[in-house]
């Protein structure tokens, strides 16, 4: 990949991951509800899916799921099943009062990954990134070596910086009607994000 190239790619990637998502609003509970360094395990979790994702579209593995209507249809269910239903339980436990979440590090770090995993965003991002980047001409794994460090350290980056943000709005969140409201919003992304995964259609597919 060409310097030219690589700039190219590194200003799409931060486009790609700075665009709000499932991604950013999980971080952004999470810093709220956890606090930053703990919250850190969900951004280890993204990375940890990037880093599969990365690894599966060199492979072709995400470009045959993407052309087979079936895996996709339901792989997009599931996930909108799942957003959907971490809106409406966010929506009805915004009226709790925040206190330090002690879930363990294990359901942090699953949930965060289990999010990354079914955002539709993810796919097609990936996918965008190995079609227009990747040299064919050019064996795939010497464009890894530049490609993963830079899409990983724009990744870590973008969602340390929503977990901050999150954290930094939970110590401000010393009103209840602020507090609710704010938990509310997250809620309505949620199932947002869901009802929209739900009503994609397979790329390039009508």
């Amino acid at each position: 990949m060409s310097f030219d190239a690589w700039i190219i790619f590194a200003l799409f990637w931060l486009i790609f991951v700075t665009t709000p998502g499932p991604n950013a609003v999980n971080c952004i509970t999470n810093g709220m509800t956890l606090g930053f360094r703990r919250a850190m395990v969900g951004v280890l979790a993204i990375l940890t899916q990037a880093t599969l994702f990365l690894a599966l579209s060199a492979l072709g593995v995400t470009a045959l799921i993407a052309a087979s209507p079936v895996a996709f249809t339901v792989a997009k269910l599931i996930g909108a099943g799942f957003l959907v239903y971490l809106g409406v339980r966010g929506w009805f436990k915004a009226k709790t009062p925040v206190v330090i979440d002690s879930r363990p590090a294990s359901s942090v770090y699953f949930r965060a990954f289990a999010i990354a995993t079914i955002n539709p965003k993810s796919v097609a991002g990936y996918l965008a990134a190995f079609s227009q980047f990747v040299q064919p001409d050019v064996p795939i794994w010497t464009q890894m070596i530049v490609i993963v460090p830079t899409a990983l350290t724009l990744t870590a980056l973008n969602y340390t910086g929503f977990t901050a943000l999150g954290a930094g709005i939970g110590r401000a969140a010393l009103g209840a009607v602020f507090n609710v409201w704010v938990r509310r919003v997250m809620a309505v992304c949620f199932i947002i994000y869901g009802v929209l995964l739900g009503a994609t259609t397979t790329p390039g597919r009508v």
